[in-house]
This record gives C-alpha cells, structure tokens and sequence, in this order.
C-alpha cells in the first residue's frame, strides 16, 4: 500500500515529472515519519497519507487520498468546514500555521488534533496546495505538562529537589535545595555531598546507593544532618532533620535501563521533629516526677527519700549528681552528702561518708558557689581558659569524664539549703534552659525532703 498517489498530482506541484521510482522513494521516506502527515492540492483534494496518519485517525492511504477534505469522513459536518477553511488558509499564508481540530477516527472516536500546516508554491510560484503535519494534542499536553512541572519543580517548588549522578555528584539543584545546603546552585554541582555535609553524608550515600541498586525505598525517610555554614569562617554547623524520597531515574530511551542517577526530594521538618521530641521529653520528665514522689513516700529516712529523687531524675537527663548542703553561718561552705559513682559506672545516689563532714575545697567562681550567689541555677561546660577536659572537671571537684554541669540551688521554706549539680559526659549536649527547669522542679522535691530530715534529726 501507498502513502499516497503522487501520479494523480504531479502537475498541481510542479511541471516536472518525477524520475523512476521517486514515488516509491517519497512514500518510504512519509511512511517512516514519526508524525502524522496529509497534503492537499490547491482544489483541497487529499493527495498524501502516511501510516501515522493512519495509525492516529485509523482511515488508509486508499480511504483518504482522492477525497476532497475531511467532510463525511473525517470531520463532523458541522466542523468540516471550519476545518477545511483553516487549512487551506496556509495556502495563501506566509510561513506556518497551527491549529488545533477535533477529529473523527475511524471507529467514530473523537480525537483532539495539533496541525501545523505550510502553503506550497508551483514552478511559477503560484499556490499549489498545502502540507499538514498533525499529533495528538494530549501527547503534545503530556510533554508541555512534564516540561512545565520540571520547570516549577526546579524553580517554584517548596521543597529541595537534587538530581546526582551514579557517582553521587550533584548535577541539578532547585533554588529551595540550594538554599537549604547553604550554596549557589551553580556551585553545587559536581561537587560530592561530604564537602556539605559534615554528620549524615554516610546515611544520606547510603540510601542514594540503595537507590541505584535496588530501586526507590517504600516511604519516605528522615535523614538527620549536620551542614556546615559559613558562620565562623565555614566552621559553623546546622542541624537539620529532612524528610527525604528518592526516585531512581533511567533513560527511556534505551531498551534495557540505564541508570542515570537519583531524584532526591527533601523537606525540612526540623521544628516539627524538635517539636515531637520536646513534647516526649516532658512528658517523660513528668512521669518520672510522678514515679519519684511515690517512690519518696515510701522512704522512711527523709534523706533516702532525697536520694531517690535523683535517682529518677538521672534517667535519660544526666550521668551524676551531686548534693552539697550549707553548713554553719557562712552558706558558702558546702559539705558534700551524697553523690552517685564517679568511675564511670552507674549506680544509685550514696551518703558520702568519708569527709567527715568537712567542706568541699571548691575555689571561688565554682559553679555551685554562683548557684548559692544567685539563688537560681548555672550551667557550665568545658572548653574554655585552655584547660584540657580532666583537668578542668578536677578543678572543680567533680568526676574526670564530665563534659557539662548544672548546679541548682535548694531552698524549702524561704531557706538555702544547699546545692544539687548534674554532670554530664562527652556523648551528651550540653544542659540548655528546659534541662534547667526540670532540674529546678526535682531540686524543691530534694529540698523538701533535706528539710524534714534537718527537722526531725536529733
């Protein structure tokens, strides 16, 4: 079969006869096209089809060629004319013209058609016909719509958006990404993720390597990260918790997939996740204040009821604590009378035995002499005045391994007791303002316990 009769029409476009075998060869050459194409004479008798012409409307070369227009055939009677006005206007018009027609197929289905068509001259220049070249309109809105979604996605979009290559290097980043990686978009490609990413780069390698091997995870991911700023010098660090999806992206031009890299989308959802976390922390520091006081009511030794109270409040907050309680006239001198163990190990609060009694040689400014001064808490952590971490905690009268403190007061009927400090190691935070008010709440239960044991001691 034909892609068209070009016998029937040689003299409408031109004077000379085509040479041996040009039919064969033109006809080839539109039926390998990947769009659709039709030509019209100058009287608007078809005179080509092609197979995706044929393919699209389902009407053969034999069936379409020799009819005059689409009316009756290919076009309802009440677009027919329309239609056939619009495209053979390119006749008469320079350049190319595009429209867009609801035609019919074959089986009597509607499909929206794109057509750009072009007028063609004779020898003598005079108007020949027209060539119309036509798709569907929704492959056409297809790729509009994935080119326009690339487009907001890179541009407009709220959350982070990275493509890496197979070697995990960066090679398109929206404008949100960038922002939240603290670069230019242009100075991020190419360059690997460790260079941005000082805590997390391992995780974050991870799952973009599990990605290319075995495909995109079932839910999305909560990747914690450390980012370095350009605070200090480039010395600064961020902390942020991503909620990432990853898409492994493959030519679709090949046969077989081949690999081109990961899609990774991100939101920050780092105040929601510290939100989530500080909810869970208070109510778990609410219970334990809940558990303490009961376990406390069963004590018959006051000060073992003291005791117990820091012995709840060491969970999950802190790796010792201490108790000093004033002495004499002078509140500054602090006898120390219980303390958990300073090896390493845990253990429960204990009286302290060994002192006798005698103050603790704490030097002036100590943390717990400010906490008396002030009559509130102080919180302190090693790293300043050039001192190395053990020597700094055995300055001041504490275990080797402490990293932080919080001394707080202990008062109870108007009185100062005494001071109560937590110390924590090197694998904890520093003590921040909530840690305080927690330890705050535990240390008026210590003192009011400390008080009826001075009360109803002999």
């Amino acid at each position: 079969m034909s892609a068209s009769r070009i016998g029937e029409t040689t003299d409408a476009f031109g004077p000379d006869e085509p040479g041996p075998g040009s039919d064969d060869l033109l006809a080839a050459l539109l039926d390998g096209m990947d769009a659709a194409l039709c030509a019209f004479d100058a009287d608007g008798v078809i005179t080509h089809w092609n197979r995706e012409a044929e393919r699209i409307l389902g009407w053969t070369a034999d069936e379409a060629v020799g009819r005059a227009g689409f009316a009756g055939w290919a076009a309802r009677a009440a677009d027919a004319d329309e239609v056939q006005g619009r495209l053979m206007s390119a006749m008469h018009a320079p350049g190319r013209q595009v429209h867009e027609f609801a035609l019919l197929r074959k089986d009597g289905g509607r499909v929206l058609v794109r057509t750009q068509s072009a007028g063609v001259r004779g020898a003598e220049g005079r108007p020949a016909g027209v060539y119309c070249a036509f798709s569907e309109v929704h492959a056409q809105i297809d790729l509009e719509r994935a080119i326009a979604l690339s487009e907001a996605l890179f541009e407009d979009a709220s959350w982070g958006v990275v493509l890496v290559d197979v070697d995990l290097r960066p090679t398109v980043v929206n404008a949100h990404a960038a922002r939240a990686l603290g670069a230019g978009r242009t100075s991020l490609l190419g360059r690997p993720l460790g260079e941005l990413i000082v805590q997390g780069v391992e995780e974050l390698e991870g799952a973009l390597h599990h990605v290319l091997a075995e495909g995109a995870p079932p839910a999305p991911a909560e990747l914690w990260v450390t980012l370095r700023t350009a605070e200090g010098g480039g010395k600064g660090e961020r902390r942020r918790c991503w909620r990432s999806g990853f898409l492994r992206l493959a030519s679709p031009l090949a046969e077989e997939p081949v690999p081109l890299g990961v899609g990774w989308l991100f939101q920050d959802i780092t105040e929601a996740k510290l939100a989530q976390q500080e909810a869970a922390q208070l109510r778990f520091r609410g219970n334990q204040l809940h558990r303490a006081g009961r376990a406390a009511a069963e004590c018959e030794d006051p000060m073992e009821a003291a005791r117990s109270y820091l012995d709840f409040a060491l969970a999950g907050f802190a790796d010792h604590a201490l108790i000093d309680l004033t002495v004499g006239e002078h509140q500054a001198r602090l006898v120390r009378v219980a303390a958990t163990p300073s090896g390493g190990a845990p253990g429960p609060c204990l009286p302290v035995t060994d002192t006798a009694g005698l103050p603790v040689r704490y030097a002036q400014g100590h943390p717990a002499l400010q906490s008396l001064d002030r009559n509130g808490s102080v919180r302190a952590s090693a790293g300043g005045g050039g001192l190395a971490q053990e020597d700094w905690a055995t300055q001041r009268q504490w275990p080797q391994d402490t990293v932080h403190a919080l001394c707080t007061v202990l008062r109870s009927r108007g009185r100062t007791l005494g001071v109560a400090t937590f110390l924590r190691g090197p694998t904890r935070a520093a003590f921040e303002r909530a840690d305080a008010a927690y330890a705050e709440s535990m240390a008026v239960r210590v003192a009011s316990a400390i008080d009826l044991a001075q009360c109803v001691s002999p």
